[in-house]
């Protein structure tokens, strides 16, 4: 008989706790940005078990990939929306850097 392949979200907890010795030795700061690049692993596990993919670390990578994607579209689209803004201002308001 053929193996029953475990849960993508139980294989994932599996994954991400095997990280915790790493995740405990960084910097406060990096810990911190490490949790939350393990929390986009974990907001796209149901995109990540439909994959099908016996390889786990492939649909985590992307699922970052997708989740940093996201926050530079925003951010981008922050920037263009105030940068007009910036524009519109008289001119003895503009700065140079």
């Amino acid at each position: 008989m053929g193996k029953t392949v475990e849960s993508y979200r139980i294989v994932l907890k599996q994954k991400i706790s095997r990280w915790n010795g790493f995740a405990r030795a960084l910097r406060k700061e990096y810990r911190e940005a490490f949790n939350e690049v393990m929390d986009m692993c974990r907001n796209h596990a149901t995109a990540g078990s439909n994959a099908c993919n016996p390889v786990l670390f492939e649909p985590m990578v992307m699922s970052i990939i997708l989740a940093q994607q996201k926050k530079l579209g925003s951010r981008k689209s922050w920037n263009s929306s105030h940068s007009k803004a910036y524009q519109e201002l008289p001119r003895f308001f503009h700065f140079r850097v």
